[in-house]
């Protein structure tokens, strides 16, 4: 005789489906956000590249040139400020709102294209388009990585902001010091910094998803997710450049 009274078999079939339903949007919300954070992500990379690239067009004549050759409290406010940006945003996500730290975002991309035009008139344009294009393959296949891999990342963070404390030190030190050698290791090490901080980290932005889905923190997530990765790229360039550059 068919138990057609009983609650656990007429209500199983309506919870498993509203469970697929509820994964189903989950999925489709986390791929909205993930995408959200590669466009802004993305669009603040280009952004800077065609700041850098006016900035010092025209070489020696630029710009650029002029400005960083002469010195002063420009030049010294073009290379902090976007620390300055980095901070309060990082300490101030919380009280800022997402149009402000839209702006802040911005801005920050436009003043790192300000600072990275040194790089075009240091280094030859055919070293920074294989340092860029290399740069842009580790990035996506590490991101990748870190957005599909089932191993737990988390262990893997500590170990690597000790190595970028180290990187920093080092590089201090060796300002005075103006080693080649330790110039390279330092180079090497940054890659292999940032490439590890590009999984980590974009498993670490995946995961918060949950904690913000559905709140009025997801635009704000997006934002400051999305300047954590322009960081992670634009760090592991900057490495890789310094390592196959060829200089003008």
């Amino acid at each position: 005789m068919a138990n057609w009274s009983d609650p656990q078999t007429t209500a199983a079939p309506y919870a498993t489906a509203a469970g697929a339903r509820a994964g189903a949007a989950y999925d489709a919300g986390l791929r909205s956000y993930m995408l959200s954070v590669y466009n802004y992500m993305a669009s603040g990379v280009l952004l800077s590249g065609i700041v850098a690239l006016l900035f010092s067009w025209g070489g020696e004549t630029s710009m650029a040139a002029s400005v960083f050759a002469n010195g002063g409290p420009l030049v010294w406010a073009i290379i902090l400020s976007p620390l300055a940006i980095v901070f309060a945003m990082s300490f101030g996500q919380n009280k800022f709102s997402t149009g402000t730290l839209q702006v802040l975002f911005w801005s920050f991309t436009v003043l790192m294209g300000l600072s990275l035009s040194t790089l075009l008139l240091r280094y030859s344009g055919e070293s920074v388009a294989q340092a860029f294009f290399a740069a842009a393959a580790g990035f996506a296949g590490l991101s990748l990585y870190g957005y599909t891999t089932k191993k737990d990342l988390s262990g893997l963070g500590s170990f690597l902001i000790v190595g970028l404390i180290g990187i920093i030190v080092a590089s201090i030190i060796n300002i005075f010091t103006q080693s080649g050698t330790l110039a390279l290791i330092i180079s090497i090490a940054g890659v292999l910094i940032f490439a590890g901080l590009t999984a980590y980290d974009t498993q670490r932005i995946k995961s918060m998803y949950q904690y913000v889905a559905g709140t009025d923190m997801v635009g704000k997530a997006v934002i400051m997710s999305a300047l954590t990765l322009y960081l992670d790229f634009i760090n592991m360039f900057q490495f890789i450049l310094s390592i196959i550059g060829n200089r003008d």
